[in-house]
């Protein structure tokens, strides 16, 4: 009997514990003596043992009692949109990017600064100094000439050279088409020039009108230079090439008083401009056969070709068309020794 009390009374004890654990909020993590010993019996060290696992070791406190057990800490949890990881993604490659272009940048400053002061400290230096002159390019003009032109001053360098002064005053001459001047380093200046060539000698009357004199001039009606007789003082320091051409192009002649020459200057008489467009316009084999040209008036130039035969020519028109009837004709009469093409669509002839 007394052992059946004994349980009623352990288990009326353990409602009234659990009635009590029930009735307030604050109640529910304390324990009282009679659950802790109900408790520790072998059921207990049973259950006790996983909470152990779990929750780290739980020690006895005097009178039989546990500690009360610590809330664990709740994590926070916090929702990221995808979108916002891809800004940043982005925003820190963009941050490297200009980074990197930011040290590129500050490296090509530092390499300009250092090439402008060397390239300063280089230019006004004697290195490269202009130790020689050399001319190509010329067969009228000698090089002693061309130098003298050039007049490329002393002590100077090819960093400093005037090279635009030096080709105008190239150009002034009336020989030089064109010039170039190259620096060729360490210590070269070379001038290239493209000369004018004799497209005709005229026999330009002289102001008493008792002579002639000869004058060069270029294809493109300038004057390029009186031709003095071959054996004068003037004629010996001529460059030969000069007689050379002058040999071999033809010769315009009858030119009226009053036509005026210069060296340097073009051609402003219509006579003698239009003799040179009508060779220069000629396309067949005629043109290399005209040896002479008469320019009294534009109407009336008259060619003569290398066969003696005369051709009335006329005006710089229908050019093509004239040397086609002109060959023409000298084809169907051998004979003949004079052609009027100043029509050209009523030509006339005259054979021996």
């Amino acid at each position: 009997m007394a052992s059946n009390y004994n349980r009623k009374s352990a288990s009326s004890g353990s409602r009234k514990a659990r009635g009590s654990a029930t009735s307030g909020r604050g109640a529910r993590s304390s324990y009282t003596p009679a659950r802790a010993s109900g408790r520790s019996s072998g059921r207990t060290s049973s259950r006790t043992s996983p909470r152990s696992s779990q929750q780290g070791s739980y020690r006895a406190m005097p009178g039989g009692r546990y500690p009360a057990a610590s809330p664990r800490p709740q994590q926070r949890l916090t929702s990221v949109r995808v979108g916002d990881l891809d800004r940043v993604e982005r925003a820190s490659r963009a941050q490297g990017t200009y980074r990197r272009h930011v040290v590129r940048i500050v490296v090509v400053l530092v390499l300009v600064a250092v090439l402008a002061v060397g390239a300063a400290v280089a230019y006004n230096s004697s290195l490269f100094a202009v130790e020689n002159v050399t001319v190509s390019g010329v067969e009228h003009l000698t090089t002693d000439d061309m130098t003298a032109m050039a007049n490329v001053p002393a002590n100077t360098t090819l960093l400093r050279v005037d090279a635009a002064g030096i080709r105008e005053r190239l150009l002034k001459n009336a020989w030089v088409a064109d010039a170039e001047v190259k620096r060729i380093f360490p210590n070269t200046l070379e001038l290239a020039v493209t000369e004018r060539t004799i497209a005709a000698v005229v026999a330009v009357p002289t102001e008493d009108a008792k002579s002639v004199k000869r004058w060069a001039i270029a294809s493109d009606h300038m004057w390029l230079m009186p031709i003095p007789d071959q054996d004068s003082e003037a004629g010996k320091r001529t460059n030969p090439k000069v007689y050379e051409d002058a040999a071999s192009v033809l010769s315009i002649t009858d030119v009226p008083y009053g036509t005026a020459a210069d060296i340097g200057a073009y051609c402003t008489d219509d006579n003698v401009n239009n003799a040179l467009d009508i060779v220069s316009g000629m396309t067949t084999d005629l043109s290399g056969r005209v040896t002479k040209v008469s320019a009294t008036d534009a109407e009336g130039t008259t060619l003569t070709l290398d066969n003696n035969v005369e051709i009335a020519f006329g005006k710089a028109e229908n050019i093509r068309d004239k040397e086609r009837v002109v060959l023409k004709i000298m084809e169907d009469n051998p004979t003949v020794v004079y052609i009027n093409v100043r029509v050209v669509d009523r030509p006339t002839w005259r054979a021996l």
